[in-house]
């Protein structure tokens, strides 16, 4: 029955793409960890900037893996409380053990990084439409205004 179910098939992606992330963290660190010894062995070159850019890339990967984590909690049914962390159903409004109200929103399917950060695209754009189509019409009736006189 499990090989047909559509959320494990789902949970299943979001674990292949946490071990990919997984994988792509342990090539850092051990870039990571070459850098810096060749930065040891030879004072005269830095490889600040090259650890830094790597260093960056880990924090960004290990948020997706926390994100991806969180989707597979809704798809399980859970979300995670605030405060201390501990699962709870869907339902709860309030967290079972510390007690710590959820937002309305945490019942609702998490977004990753990249799909908040989507949306204010869109967002931003829809804006940029708007404020254009507001420019253009005082212009508009400015050459209404010439063509009548």
């Amino acid at each position: 029955m499990a090989l047909f179910d559509p959320k494990a098939k789902v949970i299943s992606g979001y674990q292949k793409a946490i071990d990919d992330r997984t994988t792509s963290i342990r090539k850092y660190y051990d870039e990571i960890g070459k850098l810096y010894y060749d930065q040891y062995k030879d004072m005269k070159v830095d490889n600040t900037k090259d650890i830094n850019t790597r260093c960056e890339a880990i924090t960004r990967l290990s948020n997706e893996i926390e994100d991806f984590k969180l989707k597979i909690l809704f798809e399980r049914g859970l979300k995670k409380c605030p405060n201390c962390g501990t699962e709870n159903s869907l339902e709860y409004g309030f967290c079972f053990k510390c007690g710590s109200k959820f937002d309305e929103d945490s019942s609702k399917e998490p977004k990753t990084d990249f799909e908040k950060a989507e949306a204010q695209l869109e967002e931003a754009k829809e804006e940029e439409a708007e404020q254009a189509s507001e420019d253009a019409a005082p212009e508009e009736e400015k050459a209404e205004d010439k063509s009548e006189e």
